[in-house]
């Protein structure tokens, strides 16, 4: 046993500070200090705020995929499809898990033979909430290209690939103006009504009938939580709700009659350039739009992902203006076809008489001023029916002058001209049917008697669209009633069901006794098949067709008067017109055809008629009749 003395103790606490002993209950009183700080942020994250960390944590981990709905089916009369939706492929990254960008955006831009600054671009310099939202770097790969990236996924972390609905037109641009395009929604649009449940970066119908029906095809979006690693790979499905494709429309469209449509515009031979124009083909009791062409066109499915800039480009700065749909908002002329509506008008008024006869000599003197007629030589004496038939323009500057614009103003807008016509498109333009106010207004002139002489032939200030001339010539055909072009026959809902489209519906009754309208009627239908007529091209073998041709001066230049028609630039040559019915004893289908810088109607437009009018034969002719031969066709002057 060791014994400590005094003076052992004493020496053991020499090196020992005395203010040691002092300052230990400070420091113990800090350690516990910084100990209950400790436990208290502890419990603050652990039991205050673990429910919301916990949260963030699942965010992290947990992703909201939103999985778009396919789009309603658009069909022809007869359930054919022409518009659909397939599967899309593309690649997207998601910026806060790119782990090294360089790397992937390199890699990137090797996959998909892109560049590696443009593909930096898309994605920018995401920050805040903007990091966790997949940007779509490309779409629509193909199965060679998607097998590449998909192989090379497992060294990019942050990059994905994904599947998307996307719109397919199955016959590229055939009926594109109808059928419209699509587009992302505009910021005036999410800021309407109609697009409260819209949001930034949406694609919908932006004109057509995509336009029109967007809300019944739009569809309801669906979703997907899934659960994603460290690199952005989905290792788990918690929760999903299906997507749920939107309702189908089907049009009134034929698509046989819109095919033949389309085949008359292609170029004659091989060299020459496409023909420019449009189309429309109605029946004559419903309304129904049974075809319709505007040339040049475009293909909607370079829209269904996102249009180029350079693809937008080049169709906006097109000096043909390819987005525009000619058929309802192309204005011209009408020309000769114009004759059908004088005459109907003079007779009503009884300032000619059918029996009733002008001498033609070639020309029409008016004071100091002659009038050409297009034939030279002159037509010689010419009744109502022999000057519809043979258009006979001095026969018709006598009875314009008798008439008068003003007269002549109103029967032309009972004949839905000079007014919108109520097809439910946007953009669909009302032409022009001029009066001596609308010049005294327009001009602060007078209207003269020499500009009666040019409107009586649908010259001068008139101008229509071939919807309107097909309008009024179907109420020519069916004994005076006005119909309004119905694009939709049914629509189906969501859940399969069919709703009836608009009803047809007839908008008024030309001012026009059925008396004097079948006068014009039989005229017509010696236009076509009579060997005088300026229209036999469009004969069809089995088939009565009555029409009329139209050659519309685009501008009046002197010194290119005796020069050959392909000696003229193209931008100043005439407008070839024709529009037709059939059968011509029981009109069941009217047909307007505008060549736009065409030339001649009876050359120009009447064979393009003559396909539609005889492809909708062989489906409703009995089988005898188109055992028939075609009989040749006369040369044609209007």
């Amino acid at each position: 046993m060791i014994r400590t003395d005094d003076s052992t103790r004493g020496r053991l606490g020499a090196g020992v500070d005395p203010n040691v002993e002092e300052r230990l209950p400070f420091l113990m009183v800090v350690i516990l200090l910084v100990f209950g700080a400790f436990i208290v942020r502890l419990f603050q994250l652990q039991i205050i705020m673990g429910e919301v960390f916990a949260e963030e944590s699942d965010k992290n981990s947990v992703r909201l995929v939103r999985l778009e709905a396919p789009r309603g089916d658009i069909l022809d009369r007869e359930g054919r499809m022409i518009a659909t939706t397939r599967p899309a492929f593309g690649v997207q990254v998601l910026p806060s898990d790119l782990r090294n960008p360089d790397l992937a955006f390199r890699a990137l831009g090797q996959l998909l033979e892109e560049d590696e600054e443009g593909l930096r671009e898309q994605v920018g310099d995401a920050r805040g909430r903007a990091r966790f939202q997949p940007v779509r770097l490309a779409g629509d790969l193909s199965y060679d290209r998607l097998a590449s990236v998909e192989s090379h996924l497992y060294a990019l972390p942050g990059v994905m690939t994904d599947v998307r609905p996307r719109r397919h037109y199955l016959g590229g641009d055939q009926a594109a103006h109808l059928l419209g395009y699509l587009g992302e929604v505009q910021r005036q649009q999410l800021e309407t009504r109609a697009y409260a449940g819209y949001r930034s970066g949406d694609v919908i119908g932006q004109s057509g009938i995509e336009a029109l029906e967007q809300f019944r095809l739009r569809g309801r979006d669906g979703g997907r939580n899934v659960v994603v690693d460290v690199r952005g790979r989905v290792v788990d499905v918690l929760d999903e709700e299906e997507p749920v494709a939107g309702g189908g429309v089907t049009l009134t469209l034929d698509l046989d009659l819109q095919h033949a449509a389309e085949e008359g515009f292609l170029p004659d031979a091989i060299g020459d350039p496409p023909k420019m124009g449009a189309l429309v083909a109605m029946d004559v009791q419903t309304g129904d739009i049974l075809a319709l062409v505007s040339k040049p066109s475009y293909d909607p499915n370079a829209f269904a992902g996102g249009v180029s800039a350079a693809t937008w480009k080049a169709l906006t700065t097109d000096t043909w203006r390819p987005l525009q749909n000619r058929a309802i908002s192309g204005q011209y002329p009408p020309g000769s076809t114009y004759k059908a509506i004088v005459a109907a008008s003079a007779l009503q008024e009884r300032v000619i008489t059918p029996g009733g006869l002008v001498y033609c000599p070639g020309y029409f003197t008016l004071g100091r001023r002659s009038y050409r007629c297009w034939k030279k030589e002159g037509h010689g004496a010419m009744s109502l029916r022999d000057a519809i038939v043979q258009s006979c323009d001095v026969y018709f500057y006598t009875a314009g002058l008798k008439l008068g614009i003003d007269r002549l103003a109103f029967f032309a807008r009972g004949f839905s001209l000079g007014r919108r016509t109520g097809i439910a498109l946007a953009s669909e333009q009302s032409g022009l049917v001029p009066t001596a106010a609308w010049k005294e207004t327009r001009f602060g002139e007078p209207w003269g008697a020499g500009e009666t002489v040019s409107a009586s032939i649908g010259q001068g200030f008139d101008l229509v669209t071939p919807l309107q001339l097909a309008v009024a010539y179907a109420a020519i055909a069916n004994g005076g009633r006005v119909v309004r072009p119905r694009l939709v026959l049914s629509l189906q809902d969501s859940d399969g069901r069919l709703v009836p489209g608009p009803a047809p519906e007839i908008r008024s009754t030309v001012p026009v006794s059925e008396k004097y309208l079948a006068l014009v009627r039989d005229a017509l239908t010696g236009v076509v098949e009579e060997p005088r007529g300026t229209g036999g091209r469009a004969r069809v073998p089995g088939m009565r067709v009555a029409g009329k041709t139209g050659t519309a001066q685009v501008v009046h230049l002197r010194h290119t008067e005796d020069l050959e028609e392909e000696e003229v630039p193209l931008k100043y040559r005439d407008h070839a017109w024709f529009v037709a019915f059939a059968p011509a004893d029981a009109p069941q289908i009217v047909v307007a055809v505008l060549g736009e810088h065409g030339g001649h109607g009876g050359s120009a437009a009447a064979p393009i008629a003559q396909r539609v009018l005889a492809r909708w034969s062989e489906k409703h002719a009995p089988a005898a009749q188109l055992a028939e031969v075609k009989a040749e066709a006369p040369d044609v002057g209007d």
